[in-house]
């Protein structure tokens, strides 16, 4: 059994940065491509980004793309989310989790989840 926990989120004014982190323990995360999401209460979680075991691919989604990065250190057992130019929209609860698959933005096919971290954006 492994557990994702989140961590870094707040509140930050527009324009501001932020770098989420998600811890795991009782698994190494090497190996496995790991995902970061975010949901508004009433919405569907939304995919953000993506990197494989290896940490050589990544993948974004459109409206996040040259403004968040994400990485690994795996001697951490670390996930990251790099969060620059963030917007009042960026707003949401982010979530990290764990897929079998190399790479995926697809939620369903992530099989462990973190509880999240609030991130607020103000204007």
């Amino acid at each position: 059994q492994v557990d994702l926990v989140e961590s870094g989120g707040g509140l930050v004014q527009a324009g501001g940065s932020l770098r989420l982190s998600c811890a795991a323990s009782g698994r190494t995360l090497s190996g496995y491509g790991m995902g970061w999401f975010r949901q508004t209460p009433g919405s569907e979680r939304k995919f953000l980004a993506t990197i494989n075991g290896g940490g050589t691919s990544t993948h974004y989604e459109d409206s996040v793309r040259g403004r968040f990065t994400i990485s690994r250190d795996d001697a951490k057992n670390t996930v990251y989310l790099q969060m620059n130019s963030l917007r009042p929209t960026d707003t949401a609860r982010y979530y990290c989790a764990l897929t079998s698959y190399t790479i995926s933005s697809d939620p369903e096919l992530y099989y462990i989840w973190g509880q999240g971290t609030q991130v607020t954006v103000s204007s």
